[in-house]
């Protein structure tokens, strides 16, 4: 029986052949992501909508075949531990200036982000609404119009 593929390019295998999976240090490798993506089109952003969509598609599916049912059936604190976990190693990546390694944590980031993002019922188009109220507006500004926090 064929192993359930682990990566995070679920998304990318509807659209791609299947490729076997062999572990995080292989999904790592940029010339197979590199691959992947030109037989899909070109990265632009609304590949996360897409994933997003794909993630919310395996909600209630079964966990033995699919690592995003898997994550959404163990709970929002295994779902937050994943995504501590992805955001740490990214953090360290870019610490030592591992220039792919940090391309590839920060595509785990962004996957375990959306993981979350399903769990707790939140659309991407609220994410994006929110940024585009924040653009043009210093980051000073935008921290100071903050309500003050009484126990800080």
């Amino acid at each position: 029986m064929a192993k359930p593929e682990k990566s995070r390019k679920n998304a990318l295998a509807k659209a791609a052949p299947a490729k076997p999976a062999s572990g995080k240090a292989a999904a790592r490798k940029a010339p197979a992501a590199t691959i992947e993506i030109e037989a899909v089109g070109p990265a632009t952003p609304d590949v996360l909508d897409r994933l997003f969509d794909v993630v919310e598609s395996r909600r209630g599916t079964d966990p033995s075949v699919s690592h995003s049912a898997r994550l959404l059936a163990r709970g929002r604190r295994k779902i937050a531990q994943k995504f501590g976990e992805e955001a740490v190693e990214c953090l360290i990546e870019a610490v030592a200036g591992n220039r792919e390694e940090l391309i590839s944590e920060s595509a785990d980031v962004l996957y375990h982000l959306i993981v979350m993002w399903v769990d707790a019922g939140v659309k991407p188009a609220e994410v994006w609404a929110e940024l585009l109220r924040r653009e043009g507006t210093s980051g000073v500004a935008e921290k100071a119009a903050r309500p003050r926090d009484p126990l800080a």
